[in-house]
């Protein structure tokens, strides 16, 4: 999560990153902003930020305000 580049993609958004492939989605659709991932990671990347969307919301909102984020589960 970067939240400091919020000027650059305008929205909430994270980065997912897999070997020499990164992408930014935001984090209220899931929707892809920029970048690719291999088919089975952007399957995995889309179905952990709908599983998690609501707490990748509130980590957003504590980190553009200089707080500590709280840990996400990953997918398994």
């Amino acid at each position: 999560m970067n939240h400091w580049d919020f000027g650059r993609h305008h929205l909430p958004h994270i980065h997912a990153e897999y070997q020499e492939f990164e992408a930014v989605y935001s984090i209220p659709d899931g929707r892809l902003l920029t970048g690719g991932l291999p088919r089975r990671q952007k399957n995995m990347a889309e179905k952990w930020i709908d599983q998690h969307q609501d707490e990748l919301v509130q980590n957003w909102q504590l980190a553009i305000v200089g707080q500590k984020l709280f840990e996400i589960d990953p997918l398994f």
